[in-house]
């Protein structure tokens, strides 16, 4: 294991809010009505407004690029899974562990700050 790597990354976390997901909508030009448009997306599945996916996985990069050294930061390859959409005034925090005898793999996860609730999971792997 890569000695200078540290156990637990660095936490992250963001409140949901109509001003974050309008913002992310202009910056990835993504103007999904699921994200935009509470009355449209009330009669949809999800039941509600949902943030981007890729806003939430945004987090764990961060969480990343806070945490590891620049060489490292710059080898990783993330897999993750949505488990949970996040929705309209919701904070979670992303982070992650280095993974028990692992050599340079997190289990990195997005969670719901108040109930603990998994959002997204996966993995992050830095190569040798």
């Amino acid at each position: 294991m890569k000695s200078h790597l540290p156990t637990d990354l660095e936490p992250v976390s963001l409140t949901v809010t109509p001003a974050a997901i309008e913002a992310y909508a202009h910056l990835t030009q993504d103007f999904n009505p699921i994200h935009l448009d509470p009355e449209f997306a009330s009669r949809t599945p999800m039941g509600g407004v949902i943030a981007h996916g890729t806003m939430s996985v945004g987090l764990i990069w961060r969480s990343l690029a806070q945490s590891l050294p620049p060489e490292d930061f710059s080898s990783v390859r993330l897999d993750v899974r949505f488990v949970k959409p996040i929705r309209l005034k919701e904070t979670v925090v992303a982070g992650g562990r280095l993974q028990a005898g692992g050599q340079s793999t997190y289990d990195v996860w997005v969670l719901g700050a108040d109930d603990g609730v998994e959002r997204i999971v996966g993995t992050a792997q830095l190569s040798a």
